[in-house]
């Protein structure tokens, strides 16, 4: 496998943010093993379905060669829900993304020459019991109406308050963020926003941002989010 090359992720997502979406991550898994089922190859890609201890699931690398059949250990893994492959035209439910074992890639290197959603993978902050108070004013809005009221609030601008659970900096000229409040759940991935923005901030912070919510937002390369703020800025 020393030909692979190593993925992300938000996005966080990525990222991107890689949704990535609807491409809301979960923490960050350190290694998964098993049998591949099946290869599909993308531009830049390759996709695996595993067999594991666990049952079957999709997995993508770096492009790599890999033949049916092979036993593979992919490293550094971030899981993906509802990922939507453009090249692939495919939805997956879950997916892990992460770098193929004896790639000699690192968690911060992942992606990064591919400018792909979520390059480095940010240790996630601890996502338990996160209650943060609803922001006050015009436009303030929870992270579970943003993403359950997306026709409503298409290209409308937004404010909401959550902690950070994760921060993606300098990616395709932005920086990526991923936002909780405690509202929401994460069976139906309503628990989690992405939101870009040129502002510094960093993992564990609580904090309020003002955005316009996209959707659908297709980056190319068969990474598309159907729900994220943009160009947000940080209140104070």
């Amino acid at each position: 496998m020393k030909t692979a090359l190593s993925i992300l992720t938000i996005i966080t997502a990525a990222s991107f943010w890689a949704s990535e979406i609807s491409a809301a991550t979960t923490p960050v898994t350190n290694i998964v093993s098993g049998e591949v089922l099946e290869v599909k190859e993308v531009e830049s890609y390759t996709y695996l379905r595993l067999k594991t201890k666990d049952g079957e699931t999709w997995a993508a690398v770096g492009k790599a060669k890999v033949k049916t059949g092979a036993k593979v250990t992919i490293e550094n893994v971030t899981v993906m829900s509802n990922f939507e492959s453009k090249s692939l035209k495919k939805t997956f439910p879950t997916i892990m993304f992460g770098n193929l074992a004896g790639s000699g890639a690192s968690a911060q290197s992942n992606g990064g020459a591919m400018g792909k959603p979520h390059p480095s993978i940010a240790k996630p902050s601890d996502t338990q019991n996160v209650v943060v108070p609803k922001a006050s004013g015009a436009n303030a809005r929870t992270v579970a109406e943003i993403l359950t009221k997306t026709a409503e609030l298409k290209d409308k601008p937004v404010v909401v308050s959550g902690k950070v659970v994760k921060f993606n900096p300098g990616i395709l000229g932005k920086n990526w963020i991923h936002l909780r409040d405690g509202s929401g759940s994460s069976a139906d991935n309503t628990n989690d926003i992405i939101v870009t923005t040129s502002s510094e901030t960093q993992v564990g912070n609580v904090i309020t941002v003002k955005g316009v919510v996209r959707t659908d937002k297709d980056l190319g390369a068969g990474y598309s989010y159907k729900v994220l703020i943009e160009d947000a800025t940080l209140q104070k």
